[in-house]
């Protein structure tokens, strides 16, 4: 039976990511209670309960990750790194919506748009998600990175651009790859 053989130089459990260790700016705070990790910042707080066998500690304005396995070593030093950024700088994610009579608001908290249906679309601001609107360019911003991605995400899969027409909601420079319509097919088959 095969067997991987593991380098005595890298230990028998090490991430290359997880082993960075994650800076923590000025005017954030990082709390380890046992499993469960606080940041407080200017832009808010964020909680994050860690799975067994990970551990975090703090020295001096760094914070340090463990775990047993790599896998999760990984992913839990990426997560808390995102959790000092969502609080000291933020996350955002833009929309451009295109389209002739597509329309988009703000109305509150609420994002209100118009996308070719027969009613106006209204999407709910969640806690800690706020929407912009600029030339129907939507960013939608917050402290928690998975959050205003799931919601940037959701607001794109409304009316998603189309290939023909790009009309719809894509990614700031997102690209869309066009096809050729029914004519410009119909139009190359009658020269044959």
């Amino acid at each position: 039976m095969w067997e991987a053989k593991l380098s005595p130089k890298f230990g028998k459990h090490m991430s290359r990511i997880g082993r960075l260790p994650i800076n923590i700016p000025e005017g954030v705070t990082v709390t380890v209670n046992s499993n469960r990790v606080s940041v407080v910042g200017p832009k808010g707080q964020l909680e994050w309960v860690m799975p067994e066998g990970v551990g975090a500690k703090i020295e001096e304005d760094k914070v340090l990750v463990t775990a047993k396995l790599s896998n999760l070593h990984g992913l839990s030093r990426s997560l808390i790194n995102n959790m000092v950024l969502g609080v000291s700088q933020g996350w955002s994610k833009t929309l451009e919506l295109s389209g002739t009579g597509y329309r988009a608001a703000v109305a509150g908290s609420d994002l209100n748009m118009s996308l070719g249906f027969s009613h106006p679309v209204v999407v709910k601001a969640p806690a800690g998600v706020t929407f912009v609107v600029v030339e129907n360019k939507i960013t939608v911003s917050g402290t928690d990175k998975a959050l205003v991605g799931e919601m940037a995400a959701r607001i794109r899969g409304l009316k998603p651009a189309d290939p023909y027409k790009a009309k719809g909601l894509k990614y700031e420079g997102e690209v869309i790859k066009r096809k050729a319509g029914k004519a410009a097919k119909a139009g190359a088959g009658a020269t044959k």
